[in-house]
Parts: C-alpha cells; structure tokens; sequence
C-alpha cells in the first residue's frame, strides 16, 4: 500500500468469492481500507483453483485479513454480525436468496444497521434477466463484445476477466461515492453493481456507431480503420512490432524514420483523412520498409520519435 491512503480507517466486511466482489476488496484496501474477508470453514474455494483459476486467490484477495466462519451455523451467523455492526461497508457477490440463508438477508441489513453501505455485485441489474447466473464469458457474448473481438463467425472473449475486475472497480467507486454522501446524510445506501451493463459500456461506442450510420459495426479484425497506420508488422529479424500513427505530425515522423520522403510530401496525403483513405496502397510500403530494419533499430527510433508502439 502506498501513502495514499484516504480510507484509512474504514472497515470493510467483504463475504465474496471469484473476482467481481473480492476485486472491489481489493481496490478498496489499496485505498487503505481495513477489508475483513469472510471464508467459509474450509476456505475460500478459488485457494485450490488450478490452471487460469490459480491467481484469483492471491491476486485479488491482497491486503486483506481472513476470518473462517461458518454462517450456516447460529454462532458463525452472530460473529458475523459482530463484525458487520462495527463495519461501514459490505461488500458481497451472492445470489440474493444464498444470503439470507447466511444470515445476510439485504433488506434485514439496512434495517439493522442503517449506516452501513451495502454493495452488491451481481450479473444482472433489475430487469428481466436479474435472477439468472452470469458469467464474464456469459455477458461477453450477450452484449456483443465477443463478436467484436473475434473473426467474423468466431466470436472471441477477451484476454482477461475484463468485466469482472471492472464490475469490482466500479464498486469500490460507488462506496467511494457512497461514504461521502453519508458525511451529510449519515446515512448508508444499498449498491447494486451489475456484470452484465459493465459489459454495455464496453461496447457502447459500438452501438452509438450503429445508431449513426445504421450498419452493424465489423468485428475488430475487420473494422473500418480511423487512423493513418494503426497495425502489425514484421521486422527484418522476425520480431512483430505493433506501430500506431495517428496525427499528421505522427505520420510525417514515421515516414522520417522509415525513409518514406515520397509518402511524406505525396500531395494525396494532405490530411488525415487523405492518409486513412490511401490505407490500401501506403501499408503495403508502410510494410516493406519495416521489413526492412532490425527490430532494436527500430524501438530506439520510435521511442525517440514519440510514435506509439509495442513489441
């Protein structure tokens, strides 16, 4: 944890598991919040994850202290109220019939505790689909994001679990929100935070460009480019390098570096547009020049250059 520490000294029960609620844990105690984990008796079940599962535990569960209960018993349900009465947040990710049974009926708990900020992470908001289990892939595909990663006919989740770790973030931010509101309120709030309209923002560029021009955006690998050079190339020693140029001033460097003098004074590539329109027959030379050079050659180049790029 850093210096920067502006909720030190708010408590935080979190009864969560996976990664959308112990990630809005996480990011509250990088805050310097006190996050008191609940676990079940033998542990929370992603400790013993393998594969892609391996990390949720020790990633998103950092800076947090641990208390085993069991709250299908009378006592673990009173040593959980114990600590959620000396709490000013609580944050969990079950189904709202799961809780009652744990002694954490939502309804009940703003009653109880009427300072208490209570946030809730689930798949779905209000609305048809709110009682149905989602899953970041789920809300991936329902939203479209998917089909905007992927090839046309393959749809692709994304690289990570993007929407859960969001969904946590936007969490941490409501209670963020939530405790200044109460500085005048003194008052808590019920927060519901959902899987499935985090993905909605995702793609919402997608459906305003749908709503503009009235067509179905092309999936990423075959999108209509808005930029001069925004693509992957292979240098001469085989490595790939990612190369975005996307300003005049940008393109004008990288036709310096590459030697493109032709390009650069080419009076069909006057502005921007000009450049995004001639896509088709500047790559193509864009492309051989990179081949052309040796990848260290290059990243020195470019860094100097401030032309955006990844190897």
């Amino acid at each position: 944890m850093g210096e920067f520490q502006p909720l030190r000294g708010i408590r935080v029960v979190e009864m969560s598991h996976m990664i959308m609620g112990p990630s809005c844990g996480m990011f509250l105690a990088f805050l310097g919040a006190e996050v008191i984990k609940i676990e079940p008796p033998q542990g929370d079940k992603t400790r013993y994850l393998s594969g892609m599962g391996s990390p949720f535990f020790p990633l998103f569960n950092r800076g947090k202290k641990s208390v085993q209960l069991d709250t299908r018993t009378e006592a673990g349900r009173e040593a959980l109220h114990k600590l959620l009465a000396t709490a000013d947040v609580f944050v969990e990710n079950f189904r709202d019939d799961s809780l009652a049974k744990m002694g954490a009926d939502l309804a009940e708990l703003r009653a109880r505790y009427p300072k208490l900020i209570i946030v809730s992470h689930k798949g779905f908001l209000t609305g048809p689909y709110q009682h149905r289990t989602a899953l970041d892939e789920v809300v991936q595909m329902m939203t479209g994001l998917a089909y905007m990663t992927g090839p046309s006919g393959r749809p692709l989740r994304v690289g990570s679990s993007a929407n859960d770790i969001m969904g946590g973030l936007f969490g941490a931010l409501s209670v963020v929100s939530a405790l200044l509101e109460r500085q005048s309120t003194n008052k808590g709030r019920n927060i519901r935070v959902g899987l499935f309209e985090n993905c909605l923002l995702l793609v919402a560029q997608h459906m305003v460009q749908y709503e503009l021009e009235g067509v179905n955006p092309p999936p990423m690998p075959e999108r209509d480019f808005s930029w001069p050079v925004y693509d992957i190339f292979t240098t001469a020693d085989g490595k790939q390098l990612f190369v975005g140029a996307v300003t005049e001033g940008q393109w004008a460097t990288l036709c310096d570096i590459l030697g493109l003098t032709e390009l650069k004074s080419d009076p069909r590539l006057k502005t921007k547009m000009d450049m995004i329109n001639a896509r088709s027959w500047t790559l193509p030379i864009v492309e051989r020049a990179i081949a052309g050079r040796q990848s260290a050659d290059l990243l020195r180049a470019f860094g100097e250059g401030r032309i955006p790029f990844a190897p």
